[in-house]
């Protein structure tokens, strides 16, 4: 399986970008009763993950958060339309190092013991198993405000 179908435009389950369509900003921003986060914040800690996860696969300075929280930044009310944006603009980007030596080691290695040894591929199966978890938590949201399927559609099965 390529990366490109993994992060991208996977077959096990409906794309990002076709998951994400049809919420507007009031819907993405507002929480289910009971509900430990909006949609738009999940799609933020995506963000939040893959924007770490690209700058340590291209060498950049970012250290590991502290705590669970920092990995989860506030959502400005009305900013759906630029969360969603980025999220799926950094997706098409981790998808594109791919075309690189994905079997190089993410330099320098990440400080964090269970991730010390990661790849360039290990990051971005990482990062394709972390989206695929809280996507599937954003479907769940989606359904529970009567919003799903998205204007695509979905699986029948």
């Amino acid at each position: 399986m390529s990366a490109h179908e993994f992060l991208v435009s996977p077959t096990g389950y409906l794309a990002p970008d076709k998951l994400l369509d049809g919420i507007d900003a009031g819907d993405a921003e507002r929480r289910i009763k009971d509900g430990l986060h909006s949609v738009a914040e999940i799609v933020a800690h995506l963000s939040f993950w893959q924007d770490w996860f690209y700058a340590r696969c291209t060498s950049q300075s970012a250290p590991m958060v502290t705590t669970a929280a920092a990995g989860w930044p506030a959502v400005a009310p009305g900013s759906w339309p630029d969360v969603r944006a980025r999220f799926l603009s950094r997706l098409q980007q981790l998808a594109a190092l791919a075309d690189g030596d994905v079997t190089r080691p993410v330099t320098p290695p990440i400080e964090f013991p269970p991730l010390a040894h990661y790849t360039i591929a290990d990051a971005l199966t990482h990062v394709a198993t972390h989206n695929a978890h809280h996507l599937g938590q954003v479907i769940l949201l989606r359904q529970l405000a009567g919003s799903w399927p998205p204007p695509a559609g979905s699986w029948t099965w």
